[in-house]
């Protein structure tokens, strides 16, 4: 049995090698493999051929090929959730969902990624921000954030200053305000500092809000933080 284990990964790369793709690690695999391939559910493999997870392949924007890790566009799915949902992730993956920490970090150990925020208003105005270095540290250091390389698609840049965070939820409180736990304040769960710029994983609202600001799915520096959008998904992809 210990053999069989040991052989294991060799085994795959061989079928994989001689075969054709099997177990792709991310969705730039899967587009690499056939360029015809449309957006929607795959399943990847980021710790390996055990490590089935599905997610949303994004194989339009910016000549596809990208692993969506986060996704709002109707509000069905709770993101105000705990530790260990976000460790491992939840949501229905057609439609909102949380890839999971864990997924990510993987992810991040066995390729350089870029990442993409594509965002839309309620009155069907879109913008993107796009970081070519994205990358998170393991459960030990918080899934702490690393990105770089800032280009503005019209959103502008609200994710710079979350960089170098750790990720808190409304049971881990690991940011960086001294006396209160961000992700309780602001009804979410992110990387945040004291408190935040962006918060996609916040109250799902529709458009401007007044009442219990900062607390929407927002981007400031495209809509301020009293603007909660319609649509707003997170993506890597391998650096090309």
């Amino acid at each position: 049995m210990k053999l069989l284990s040991a052989l294991l990964p060799l085994l795959v790369s061989m079928v994989t090698s001689c075969h054709g793709l099997i177990f792709p690690l991310d969705c730039s695999d899967i587009y690499i493999s056939d360029d015809t391939r449309l957006s929607g559910v795959y399943t990847i493999y980021p710790i390996g051929a055990t490590s089935a997870v599905q997610v949303y392949c994004d194989m339009d924007s910016l000549r596809g090929g990208w692993t969506v890790f986060q996704r709002r566009m109707d509000g069905s799915v709770n993101f105000y959730r705990g530790w260990d949902q976000y460790r491992m992730g939840f949501g229905t993956v057609g439609g909102e969902y949380w890839l999971g920490l864990e997924s990510l970090y993987h992810l991040s150990l066995r390729k350089k990624y870029e990442l993409l925020v594509d965002m839309e208003d309620f009155e069907g105005n879109k913008a993107s921000a796009r970081y070519s270095s994205f990358s998170i540290s393991s459960e030990s250091d918080g899934y702490k954030l690393h990105l770089s390389g800032f280009t503005d698609g019209g959103a502008g840049d609200a994710l710079s200053y979350h960089n170098g965070q750790k990720f808190s939820t409304f049971d881990k409180d690991q940011d960086a305000s001294e006396g209160s736990n961000c992700a309780v304040r602001r009804l979410g769960a992110f990387w945040y500092t004291s408190c935040h710029y962006a918060n996609p994983n916040g109250v799902y609202r529709w458009g401007a809000y007044d009442n219990y600001s900062y607390v929407g799915v927002e981007w400031s520096a495209w809509k301020g933080w009293n603007y909660s959008l319609k649509t707003i998904s997170m993506m890597i992809r391998p650096v090309q």
